[in-house]
C-alpha cells in the first residue's frame, strides 16, 4: 500500500473541525468534579489555562498537558508534524520550555503500519527541533486514526505567564494567522486543491517556541494559545479569568489567504460553527462586522498563534522581538475595564 495516496481524513468523522468539547460543555462537566489537587498546583483547570503547573522548589515548576486529534491532512508525516507542534504549544503559552513527551496514537487494524510510523516520524521531527525527547508512549486500535503527545516542561515559578493577567490598557497582539479550520474542511470538501493548504500547514508546524521568547522578553501580563476554541473562545478564557474586557478590530485579525471566502460561500467546519453559536453569548459585534468575519473569528484552529496581552509601553519591544524571530506582530486589539468581548 502506497503511504502516500492515503487520504487519512476520510477515516475521520470530524476531518478538519475541533473534535473536542466546547468550552461550555466542558465547563459543566468539571463542575460536576471534585479536584484532586494540592497546595503546590500553582495552575489547574479553573481558569482554562492553557496547561498545569506544579511548583517542584522555590525556583523550578513543572508544566504539564496533552492534545490529540484526528487527521486534518492527509499526509500522514505533516499529520504527525502538526499534531506535535500544536501539542507543544501550550508549555510555550505558559512561558514554559518542554523538555519530555510520551506518544499517544489510536489506529485501525486494517491500515498499512507504514502509514502509522510516517505519523511518529513527523512527531519526532518536531521534537527534535524543539529539544524535546520521546519517551514512549501508547497506542491503542481504533477505527479512526488519532495522535498527539503528552508533554512535560518547565518554567520560572516566578516567570509564569498565564491567562489571568490582562490588564485594562494591555495591547492585544496576535502571532499567527487565523483559518486552518476553513482551509482543511475545503480541502476535504473539495473546494480548494492541495497546494492552497501550503499557507496553513506551514503555520501548523511552525513552533511557538520564539513567540514565547518574545513575550517573555517583553514581560508580557497574559497569553493563549489559539487552537480548538478559535479567537474569541481563547479571548474569553482571558477576559474570565484576567475579569476585564477584550476588544478586538476586526479590521486588524490577519486571516490566511481565501479564508474570508470560503467561509462566505459556507464551507465551514462543523467546530467553527459550534464555537460561533456558544461565542455569540459573550461577545458584541458592531453592525460593520461581516457574517464570514464573525464565523472566521470563531474557527476552530490546529497548531494556532499566541495571542499576548502586553502593555503598553512594551508593545514596541515585544513587536520587535517577534519580528526578529520571524513571528506575526499583529495588533488586533486592547484589554479595557468590563468583561467579555467586543469586536469593531
Amino acid at each position: 500500500m502506497d503511504v502516500a495516496s492515503i487520504r487519512l481524513t476520510e477515516r475521520s468523522s470530524c476531518a478538519g473541525c475541533a473534535a473536542k468539547l466546547g468550552a461550555a460543555e466542558l465547563r459543566s462537566v468539571m463542575e460536576r468534579v471534585s479536584p484532586a489537587t494540592n497546595d503546590r498546583v500553582m495552575v489547574g483547570y479553573g481558569t482554562g489555562d492553557d496547561a498545569g503547573v506544579y511548583l517542584v522548589r522555590e525556583d523550578l515548576a513543572l508544566v504539564q498537558t496533552v492534545d490529540f486529534f484526528t487527521p486534518i491532512v492527509d499526509d500522514p508525516f505533516d499529520f504527525g508534524r502538526i499534531a506535535a507542534t500544536n501539542a507543544l504549544s501550550d508549555v510555550y503559552a505558559m512561558g514554559g520550555r518542554p523538555l519530555t513527551a510520551l506518544n499517544i496514537a489510536a489506529f485501525p487494524e486494517d491500515l498499512d503500519l507504514a502509514i502509522l510510523a510516517r505519523i511518529l516520524d513527523g512527531g519526532a521531527v518536531v521534537a527534535r527541533a524543539a529539544g524535546v525527547a520521546i519517551l514512549g508512549g501508547h497506542t491503542i486500535k481504533d477505527d479512526e486514526p488519532k495522535y498527539g503527545m503528552a508533554i512535560t516542561g518547565v518554567v520560572d515559578p516566578a516567570r509564569i505567564v498565564t491567562n489571568g493577567g490582562a490588564r485594562p490598557g494591555d495591547a492585544l497582539v496576535l502571532t499567527k494567522p487565523l483559518g486552518t479550520g476553513i482551509l482543511t474542511t475545503a480541502l476535504k470538501r473539495g473546494a480548494i486543491e492541495s497546494t492552497a493548504l501550503a499557507e496553513a500547514i506551514r503555520a501548523m508546524t511552525t513552533l511557538n517556541e520564539g513567540a514565547a521568547a518574545a513575550m517573555l522578553a517583553a514581560r508580557a501580563h497574559a497569553a493563549t494559545d489559539i487552537t480548538g476554541f478559535g479567537l474569541l473562545g481563547h479571548a474569553d478564557n482571558i477576559a474570565r479569568a484576567s475579569g476585564v474586557r477584550l476588544v478586538f478590530d476586526s479590521r486588524s485579525v490577519p486571516f490566511m489567504a481565501r479564508v474570508l471566502e470560503l467561509a462566505a460561500a459556507g464551507c465551514v467546519p462543523g467546530g467553527t460553527r459550534n464555537n460561533a453559536e456558544t461565542h455569540a453569548g459573550f461577545t458584541s459585534f458592531s453592525p460593520s462586522v461581516s457574517d464570514e468575519v464573525r464565523v472566521a473569528l470563531s474557527d476552530a484552529q490546529t497548531s494556532g498563534g499566541l495571542l499576548i496581552a502586553v502593555a503598553p509601553e512594551s508593545l514596541d519591544l515585544l513587536r520587535s522581538e517577534l519580528r526578529s524571530r520571524g513571528a506575526l506582530d499583529a495588533v488586533i486589539g486592547e484589554v479595557r475595564d468590563g468583561s467579555g468581548i467586543e469586536v469593531r
